[in-house]
């Protein structure tokens, strides 16, 4: 059963910085592209960023810049850093593989 838990969400000021992680079971991590993807309130979901088995990563030009996609293809977990945080970037975050969708993780940026 493939199992995707994300977490590290949380409440963070304007320009502040969080890190996304998101531990995986049931299916052979280091071969399959992962992906991060977030819905705000009332928003359709976005794409955030795609990280390939080898570890090439491509963003959404909304984030490009501030977040940073990367794996442990020894601990299965997928992360997010993401820095210089906006209000605009308040949204539950969800990490993905093929068709399966990860618990969701709260990121608010406020002051």
């Amino acid at each position: 059963e493939v199992q995707l838990q994300a977490s590290g969400g949380g409440l963070v000021q304007p320009g502040g910085s969080l890190r996304l992680s998101c531990a995986a079971s049931g299916f052979t991590f280091s071969t399959l592209y992962m992906t991060w993807v977030r819905q705000a309130p009332e928003n359709r979901r976005e794409w955030v960023a795609t990280i390939g088995s080898g570890g090439s990563a491509t963003y959404a030009d909304s984030v490009r810049g501030r977040f940073t996609i990367s794996r442990d293809n020894t601990r299965r977990t997928l992360y997010l850093q993401m820095n210089s945080l906006k209000p605009e970037d308040t949204a539950v975050y969800y990490c993905k593989v093929l068709e399966y969708w990860g618990q969701e993780t709260l990121v608010t940026v406020s002051s």
